[in-house]
């Protein structure tokens, strides 16, 4: 870098220049890529995976974490998106979008001669900045008032490719998230993970449902191969949860055993008969109708004779329950794993009023389905709730999770952040007009980065505008005058081709999804922009 008299530009040394500009470029492409799937109105992208299966999204995390991306700077929009997805949930393309803008911006300044890390802490004075006039701009939102909280998961679902099915997936959204919650005036956080999403193909969208005091086990109960009075259904269950084998003892190490004579095959076969006779009796004695058998990897954790027994006492079994299930399983039925048969006693049982091996209609297996679980006596216990989820493809249901995810999330954003604020490029524009506003007022490098960053966030509802068929330079323009003259809300409203009230047309969505945006958006450009080498390490 040369060091040049006092008035002079600054001078960059050529490789720093290139390098930034090599970053600039790989990033940008990468925000076009997914630049058509923005809004209501954006295409889907057709994915063909290593293993030849085919994905079809719109969801920009989606898309970018299956990309093959190379240049380091690319991978950080990847990890930006992946980011903005565990923050709010939606907004995966948005973010994506407005930092390749910024860069941009951040090109052309660096061409009129502005130092980076000038450009860069700009940027994020800029988006505090602007993250606070959307705070203002905002309206507070009841977790009670459930219609408010259906606009905005109804907003998210509307640029998905179930958006068709956003009457089931909407109030299935906001329920599953909402019986999470012990009080909804006073919590602040909701564990997404107590959610648990159970796919079955077969039938439409349509069937899925809510089990909110219930639990799905996807797999049909087991029978033994006489399949002589095994119970399919059961009410007033007592469930019981156990981690040992309900087969033969086998010896740590590997050992052979020779039988000489049928006597002594007969006595080991009724010893082993005996065995398990035993182990079922200790089961039954503890009132247990329903029994749920984790799956072993060391032995059979069960066999024919042992499902034998269970089904002459009337006791309903499911087998090869993961290990990974327990824990959420325990929680649900409010039961306590069993490890050894000495443990089996009535307080290790679960209840719930009926157990069903259920059929999947238009499928080709059974779940079984726990229903009426009652509430947990603890008030400060952690609750769970099963969604069933149908479709007639695997592509179909794996994009129905996506966007079922994505839906919960932005409840989960109203729950940690209880504000609304408008959709259809509202809050960009509003940021980019306040931001207009101020860069005014300011003097020296602030001013040309400010209006630079405002120029960056009206990509947004051009980009809505481009992918809408509409004419993007009139209606950004239209969305200048009408936030000039006060109206907060104005949006672009892509149904009807122009900027409408979004307030009015109910089209809202979470705060924290356009303040995270702005704020991952700006901190990535401002990593970005401080780059100057790369250096390849062995």
């Amino acid at each position: 870098m040369a060091v040049g008299s006092a008035g002079e530009n600054y001078h960059e040394r050529s490789k720093g220049k290139d390098v930034r500009t090599s970053n600039i470029v790989a990033a940008k492409a990468v925000a076009n890529a997914v630049r058509t799937s923005l809004g209501p109105r954006g295409m889907d992208k057709l994915l063909q995976l290593p293993n030849n299966e085919v994905l079809i999204s719109n969801d920009g995390a989606t898309i970018l974490s299956k990309m093959k991306v190379l240049h380091p700077a690319a991978k950080m929009l990847v990890e930006l998106s992946q980011s903005q997805d565990i923050a709010a949930g939606d907004g995966t393309t948005t973010v994506v979008v407005l930092a390749g803008a910024l860069l941009e911006a951040c090109d052309e300044l660096l061409t009129k001669g502005l130092h980076p890390t000038q450009i860069a802490s700009s940027f994020l004075r800029a988006a505090d900045y602007a993250c606070q006039a959307l705070q203002t701009a905002s309206r507070p939102v009841n977790l009670t008032d459930r219609d408010s909280l259906l606009q905005a998961v109804e907003t998210c679902l509307s640029s998905k490719v179930v958006a068709q099915n956003m009457d089931v997936f909407a109030p299935m959204a906001v329920d599953s998230v909402l019986g999470l919650l012990n009080d909804p005036t006073t919590d602040t956080n909701v564990d997404l993970r107590d959610i648990r999403i159970v796919e079955q193909l077969g039938a439409t969208v349509e069937d899925s449902e809510l089990i909110s005091h219930g639990l799905v086990i996807p797999k049909g109960s087991n029978r033994s191969a006489s399949g002589s009075g095994a119970p399919l259904h059961v009410a007033n269950a007592n469930i019981l949860l156990i981690q040992y084998c309900l087969s033969a003892p086998k010896t740590d190490m590997d050992n052979n055993v020779v039988v000489q004579d049928y006597a002594s095959m007969d006595r080991i076969l009724r010893e082993e008969r005996k065995y398990i006779l035993n182990q079922c009796k200790i089961i039954k004695k503890t009132g247990c109708n329903v029994l749920l058998i984790q799956k072993s990897i060391l032995r059979d954790a069960y066999n024919e004779l042992s499902l034998h027994f269970l089904a002459k006492m009337g006791i309903l079994v499911v087998t090869d329950i993961d290990r990974k299930d327990i824990d959420f399983i325990c929680r649900t039925l409010q039961c306590h794993p069993v490890a050894h048969p000495d443990q089996c006693t009535p307080d290790k049982l679960g209840h719930a009023e009926k157990v069903a091996d259920v059929w999947m209609e238009g499928g080709s297996n059974k779940v079984v389905k726990f229903t009426g679980i009652p509430a947990s006596k603890n008030a400060d216990a952690f609750k769970t709730t099963t969604v069933l989820l149908r479709g007639s493809s695997h592509v179909v249901l794996e994009e129905a999770h996506r966007s079922l995810h994505d839906a919960q999330c932005v409840v989960r954003s109203l729950v940690q952040q209880r504000f609304l604020i408008a959709g259809g490029g509202a809050p960009e524009a509003h940021a980019a007009f306040v931001l207009q506003q101020q860069a005014v007022q300011l003097t020296g490098q602030d001013a040309y980065c400010w209006a630079a960053f405002a120029e960056a966030l009206t990509v947004i509802p051009y980009t809505l505008a481009e992918n809408a068929g509409m004419k993007p330079i009139e209606v950004v323009t239209e969305l200048r005058a009408q936030h000039a003259s006060g109206v907060k809300g104005a949006g672009i409203n892509v149904k009807s081709g122009k900027v409408s009230d979004m307030y009015e047309l109910n089209v809202v969505q979470p705060l924290k999804v356009s303040t995270s945006a702005i704020q991952l958006a700006a901190e990535t450009v401002s990593l970005i922009m401080k780059i100057d080498d790369l250096i390849v390490v062995q």
